[in-house]
């Protein structure tokens, strides 16, 4: 069964991973009350956004810290 937000607006913030120019951004919220992340793409926040568990969260970021993507 997927995640989902509840009704509470997402306060969504540009990852620290995005590049310093705007294209090729990525926003990501927490999710409230949920293990969860929800990621969008910035310029394009009309097309909705994907929640990715907590435990898949964390692992994609520890491969992005220590370079294994």
């Amino acid at each position: 069964m997927p995640l989902k937000s509840d009704s509470r607006p997402l306060r969504f913030r540009k990852s620290s991973y995005s590049g310093a120019r705007t294209e090729n951004c990525v926003e990501v919220a927490d999710i409230p009350g949920k293990p969860a992340a929800a990621v969008r793409d910035s310029q394009n926040p009309h097309l909705g956004h994907l929640v990715i568990p907590g435990r898949e969260w964390a692992a994609f970021l520890d491969a992005v810290r220590t370079n294994a993507l």
